[in-house]
């Protein structure tokens, strides 16, 4: 993949906007984080060049005056909402990242569950947390809220929060995902600082939108591919526009709440001109550190059709909604781009017409694409890997890298044991029979270190794939996209 950003530029110019807001601010600012902290693939995926956890590393530069609170609705707790990219929970999530950041010696002190409304679950959690040291503060639904300024911004409103103790100059809010209250959070703590006399200010790291490229631009219109299922839609900021004469890109949740949030801030600061639009608001510097726009251009439209895949394999397995399958659609045809021109969507499809199995391809680093199907030994995504690892290392495809002596076993376990009725193998188990094999085949062992080398490779499959087969995709970090038909016609799809 072609080169299209600066990462260091990128991190350079960030960690320097945010130091200057800080300093606007009176040395406290909260900052509300927005996407994610570490491991940010689509920013990856749709800006070739980003380094995946840029932004924790300029969190890092910023340790010693930096310190992190987690937001969490409790609604999400309850209902054991999903982060997708890694197939976990978002209470779990928090408990992930707090480690990576502590891992990297950034301090993190406090959780925040939000919209409380008495979710058992949600206190089975802070328990949890208080256990493990993790300071918690219970936040319910605030009062007043978004009309009634005058109840928001008072002891009945903002003050029925418990204050959040921190000590550092920048706080940082952050979440597992979007809706977990993390603006209410950061309004709530100005409300009791301005209450202590302590004056602060608020602002927002969003990558996505880039304020500062074309409204139809394909990295943005990759976000609204992203966000398709909260209804984010990219819009002109109004508020901008009107300020300054300048065309900047926002969203529509952020445009539609500036108002109330600007008059809040006014109340809370006694500052009516801190921020004249949403735009203002943000520490983005992200559009400034394109190099390559072209290449850019294209690796969002890339992930577009990754987008739409998914969001069609979650409708047809019930995960997600018919709007935002044709949502991401219409996205699809506006940028006048086409399913099949993913380059592994091809190949993948006509390895299946081939065969009558289902079938995966799989694009190497150096544009090799390489397939594989169901046999009656393995799948289609263990069959591709094996493949993938015997190309790069040399092997003949006549050679055999899974003995029968380990094979045998395994296959007697799933089939007589735990009576499977599809002992075929999948990809986890393949890895591990390969990982046993190594002892005896020194081939094996050569072909296994290849497997690093299909990071942000990409991958196809004509079938959803199964939850083992996804997990270790996710985790051998390549790109993979499914057609939204199943490989059997059985109602209980395991």
């Amino acid at each position: 993949m072609k080169i299209g950003f600066d990462a260091a530029r990128y991190m350079e110019k960030q960690t320097q906007h945010i130091i200057e807001r800080i300093e606007k601010f009176g040395n406290k600012l909260y900052l509300e984080f927005g996407g994610k902290l570490f491991d940010d693939y689509h920013a990856a995926r749709v800006l070739p060049g980003f380094d995946v956890n840029g932004k924790i590393k300029i969190l890092q530069k910023l340790k010693d005056h930096a310190e992190i609170v987690f937001c969490i609705s409790a609604g999400d707790i309850e209902k054991n909402k999903i982060r997708a990219d890694f197939g976990i929970t978002y209470d779990r999530d928090v408990l992930r990242l707090i480690d990576h950041l502590r891992e990297w010696g950034l301090l993190v002190r406090s959780v925040v569950i939000t919209q409380y409304q008495g979710q058992r679950s949600a206190d089975v959690f802070q328990q949890k947390l208080e256990m493990l040291g993790i300071r918690v503060y219970i936040h319910t639904y605030t009062k007043g809220y978004p009309t009634d300024v005058d109840t928001i911004v008072s002891d009945e409103g903002y003050g029925k929060n418990p204050y959040v103790e921190t000590t550092r100059p920048l706080v940082v809010i952050t979440a597992p995902g979007p809706g977990s209250g993390k603006l209410a959070t950061c309004l709530s703590q100005l409300y009791h600082e301005s209450k202590r006399g302590i004056k602060a200010g608020y602002a927002k790291f969003e990558t996505f939108p880039i304020w500062n490229l074309p409204l139809k631009h394909p990295v943005n219109l990759a976000y609204e591919a992203a966000t398709a299922d909260l209804r984010d839609v990219n819009m002109i900021d109004p508020f901008h526009l009107e300020a300054y004469g300048v065309r900047a890109v926002n969203y529509n949740r952020d445009i539609a709440a500036f108002p109330i949030v600007k008059n809040i801030l006014a109340r809370i600061t006694g500052d009516a001109g801190v921020y004249q639009s949403p735009t203002d608001m943000g520490v983005n510097m992200a559009g400034y550190c394109i190099t390559d726009d072209e290449a850019c251009c294209q690796a969002a439209k890339m992930e577009v059709i990754r987008r739409y895949f998914k969001a069609q394999c979650d409708h047809r397995s019930g995960r997600g909604d018919a709007e935002t399958a044709q949502t991401v659609h219409l996205i699809l045809k506006e940028l006048d781009i086409w399913p099949q021109d993913l380059p592994v969507v091809g190949p993948a499809l006509e390895k299946s017409r081939a065969s009558g199995q289902p079938a995966m391809a799989l694009q190497l680093r150096d544009g090799k694409i390489i397939t594989g199907r169901n046999s009656d030994i393995m799948n289609a995504a263990a069959a591709t890997i094996i493949n993938a690892c015997k190309y790069m290392t040399g092997i003949p495809d006549d050679v055999h890298l899974l003995s029968p002596i380990v094979l045998g076993p395994i296959f007697k376990l799933k089939a007589s044991t735990l009576a499977d009725r599809n002992p075929v193998l999948n990809l986890e188990e393949v890895l591990i029979a390969l990982s046993i094999s190594t002892a005896t085949n020194p081939m094996v062992e050569v072909a296994m270190d290849k497997l690093t080398e299909l990071a942000d490779c990409e991958a196809h499959s004509s079938v959803i794939l199964g939850e083992a087969d996804e997990k270790i995709l996710r985790k051998l970090r390549i790109r993979y996209t499914a057609q939204p038909v199943y490989a059997t016609e059985d109602l209980f799809q395991g």
